[in-house]
């Protein structure tokens, strides 16, 4: 999404009240209590520059052609109260899924996420690349930083996964086992290159890549579904996934939950707090009620799993 010049989003803070996070943040206790979650760890965050996150936030307000609905934002609020609200609902490690919607804004922006690391200590830290001349050079730069999480949005950032300039990042990625989270799905809208084709071209050339499907793949689920059996080191990702924002309009099929089952322990919770429509809690609990896949299977994405690949003892 190329938000240069969209202007900072409109109106002040409209967050929830301290009323409505306290009963939230009960909500989110009771889920966690129901699935016995010590923590959660949630992949799919977003925290950047205020100025960018604010040019974000107006573009969704304006229901820009990559969103393309209605898409009111549910945390609307400054930086510190964003991560006190994430820390009430036990979130003990989380992301800050930044990505550049034109070349020459990677290196910048991992430079501020590797500060945001530094003074936020419960952030796993996260960085990003575009394809150009440099992305090597920005990948190796932020690896050396310390990111411990990369995030690649194909849909905003227009470009081909398979594009020559992007053959030595993905080695890089792949040889240094660092997952990247991945929107190669063609939801909400797609992308000249989204859909299983062109990042599965990549997964094949690079097969110990660790791929973190974004939002399930949606809408192509079972297609992604399909890549991450074939591909050992895929995984997936939940955020908006069950929930009634996206279920109204591209459901999961429910003939194929047997098979996100059994890809249980590659399935990693994320939500895309702040910029969700709807609450946290509603995120959990959507997931629970929809997929009826019980509490182990829900302690395993929520916790479990991200515990296990970023080694969180």
């Amino acid at each position: 999404m190329d938000t240069a010049g969209t202007g900072a989003a409109s109106g002040a803070a409209t967050g929830p009240t301290a009323e409505a996070l306290a009963e939230e943040r009960a909500r989110v206790d009771a889920f966690r209590a129901r699935i016995a979650a010590p923590a959660l760890i949630d992949v799919h965050t977003h925290f950047m520059p205020e100025r960018l996150l604010a040019k974000v936030w107006a573009y969704f307000d304006a229901a820009g052609p990559l969103v393309g609905r209605q898409w009111p934002i549910s945390y609307r609020t400054d930086e510190q109260r964003r991560l006190e609200a994430l820390r009430g609902f036990g979130v003990r490690a989380f992301t800050a899924m930044l990505y550049p919607h034109k070349p020459g804004m990677a290196r910048s922006l991992n430079d501020w996420a590797a500060d945001f690391a530094a003074r936020t200590p419960d952030c796993l830290h996260t960085a990003t690349f575009h394809a150009e001349p440099g992305a090597a050079d920005d990948v190796r730069r932020a690896l050396d930083q310390g990111a411990r999480i990369f995030k690649c949005h194909l849909q905003v950032g227009g470009f081909d996964p398979r594009d020559p300039q992007l053959d030595e990042v993905w080695g890089l990625l792949a040889e240094a086992r660092v997952p990247v989270v991945t929107h190669c799905g063609s939801g909400p809208v797609p992308g000249a290159f989204t859909g299983p084709g062109p990042i599965g071209a990549v997964l094949d050339r690079h097969p110990g890549l660790r791929l973190v499907v974004a939002h399930l793949g949606m809408p192509e689920y079972t297609d992604f579904l399909v890549l991450t059996e074939r591909h050992a080191a895929v995984m997936l990702d939940t955020t908006m996934a069950f929930t009634h924002f996206v279920e109204e309009s591209t459901p999961f099929p429910r003939e194929a939950l047997p098979r996100l089952a059994a890809l249980g322990d590659r399935v990693l919770l994320g939500t895309d707090f702040p910029n969700i429509p709807y609450t946290y809690a509603d995120a959990l609990e959507s997931l629970e009620e929809r997929t009826g896949l019980g509490a182990q299977w829900l302690r395993a994405v929520c916790h479990d799993n991200a515990a296990r690949l970023f080694d969180l003892s």
